[in-house]
Parts: structure tokens; sequence; C-alpha cells
């Protein structure tokens, strides 16, 4: 499955146009989210459907993704979410607090429905896995629906659900963390970052989205438009990075040319899990 790049997500709330007309227009950003759960207060709902659709059908998103993140499955608002967001055609619907596969199969089924109601294209579905019921089932959730292009990592909520206290080493997440980077990597999802609620500490967010790439994820959720940049720098190769992933690449298909399977470059061993590592960072970068 071929996936749009999804290097930094921003959540812009529903009910503050401002910063969602800053997002859709004028940021360099790969996925826009208008929000319509956390972000929004329960009493400004209906105001915040209202505010998305008129965003989805005003604004010039460019080639930024045009994502909405619904209302948890069971909460009462995720089917007044979908029926009034769903026809504005967004390239994504984002779920949140999903715990098992029958909450995306549902999401999934209403949003067929829609679309055959409306004639409209094809409407992806991104899964926020962020309780420990979540991480149990992740191998369901991960295979529950073609439609599902994604798997994010929600760490504050996590956290909350088994009563970690959350540290800047955020060790108390690492298996949650590991698992749902392994889940999406075997069923051909992208793997999304946890958030940093600490949106001023550049060096940190940076530290942080480096350790997101090195442990599978292929991108990161952002809140605050000074993320973004350093967000994409990190899952971003570098010209270093796709020099040798083109040498590596190019000299394998020499070497098999010759019969030749393992080899050397630069005093350094080239074997397959190498090659493919390098087919990953030109696959990257459109290469």
């Amino acid at each position: 499955m071929t996936h749009r790049p999804r290097r930094a997500l921003l959540y812009m709330p529903a009910t503050d146009w401002r910063k969602i007309e800053k997002a859709a227009t004028e940021l360099v950003v790969d996925s826009v989210c208008v929000d319509l759960e956390d972000g929004v207060a329960l009493n400004r709902k209906e105001e915040a459907r209202v505010s998305a659709v008129k965003a989805l059908q005003s604004l010039d998103f460019g080639p930024r993704e045009r994502l909405v993140r619904i209302n948890p499955v069971g909460s009462g608002l995720e089917a007044d979410d979908l029926k009034t967001v769903v026809p504005a055609r967004p390239d994504g619907i984002v779920v949140p607090k999903v715990n098992d596969a029958d909450e995306i199969r549902w999401v999934s089924k209403t949003v067929r429905r829609l679309q055959s109601e409306h004639g409209l294209p094809s409407i992806g579905l991104i899964a926020i896995v962020e309780s420990a019921r979540g991480i149990v089932n992740l191998r369901e959730i991960a295979g529950a629906d073609a439609r599902l292009e994604a798997l994010i990592f929600g760490a504050e909520d996590f956290a909350s659900d088994i009563g970690a206290v959350r540290t800047e080493a955020a060790m108390e997440v690492f298996y949650a963390r590991s698992a749902v980077a392994t889940h999406a990597a075997a069923f051909d999802l992208q793997a999304i970052d946890l958030v940093r609620t600490d949106y001023k500490d550049m060096d940190a967010l940076a530290r942080e989205s480096r350790q997101g790439l090195e442990m599978g994820f292929s991108g990161k959720q952002t809140i605050h438009p000074a993320q973004v940049p350093v967000v994409q720098a990190a899952f971003t190769p570098t010209a270093e990075d796709v020099a040798w992933a083109r040498k590596v690449v190019d000299a394998h298909t020499e070497h098999q040319k010759k019969g030749t399977g393992a080899f050397a470059i630069d005093g350094k061993m080239i074997d397959m899990p190498v090659v493919k590592a390098a087919e990953r960072v030109l696959a990257r970068v459109g290469r």
C-alpha cells in the first residue's frame, strides 16, 4: 500500500477559524487535522462541526491533507460528526480512543454508507490507540478494515489509563509506543508518534522526534505551528542519508548481477536488512 507522507500531523481546534485558516493556507505541513474532539468544549460541538465543514468547503488546502478528528465511538457524538463532515469530502477521518476493531468497522461502515449516498470518493481512516485495551487489541485493530491507513499512539491518555506518571525519558510508555510502531509495520500502515505537549522546548522535540524515527515511526503529531518544521526535519532524510542509501541500493543491484549476496562498502558489511533500510530511506524521499 502506498501512503502519502505524514511526517507532521497538526491538530487545529474546529472552533478556532483563524488557526485553521493559517494551517490550511500558510503552513508547510503534511496533514491538517480539524479537531472536533479534545480541542472543543462539550457545549460547542455543533459549532465545531459547522466550522469544520466550512473549512473543508471554502479553504484551499493546497497539497496539505485534510483530516477531521471526530469524537470517540460511544461518546454519543460520533454519528452526528460523521453525518455532518463526511459529505464535505475530507481526505480522512481520525478516530480517537480506539479500544477494539468493532469501533473501526462501525466507522468504516458509516463512512461507506455516506459515501454511497453522496457519491463521494474513498475516504481513509486513521486510528488513535491510547488505552490499555487498545494496546492489548492492536492486532485486531490494525487488521480491522482495508480503509485504515495509519495508527497513531496517544501517550497522554494511555499513561492516564494505566496510572503511569509521564516523564521526560518516556519509559512508562515505551512498551505501548513500540507496540504501535510494530503492529503498523506488520499491517503495512503508517505509524504516527506521540504528541509533545511542551511545545516551547524545540531541542527536546527534536530529540523525541529522532527517537520516534529510530523506533520505526514515519511521522509525529503536533499541536503548535512552531513544532512542525522541527518534526519534518527529523523525519526527512538528509542529503547524506539519501546519498548513502543510493550507494547501497546501486551496489546491491550490481552485486546481484554478479551472483554476490553480502558485500562491503567503506568497510561496512552490507546484507539484505541494510539494503531494505536503504530502500526505505529512498522511498521516504520518493526515489
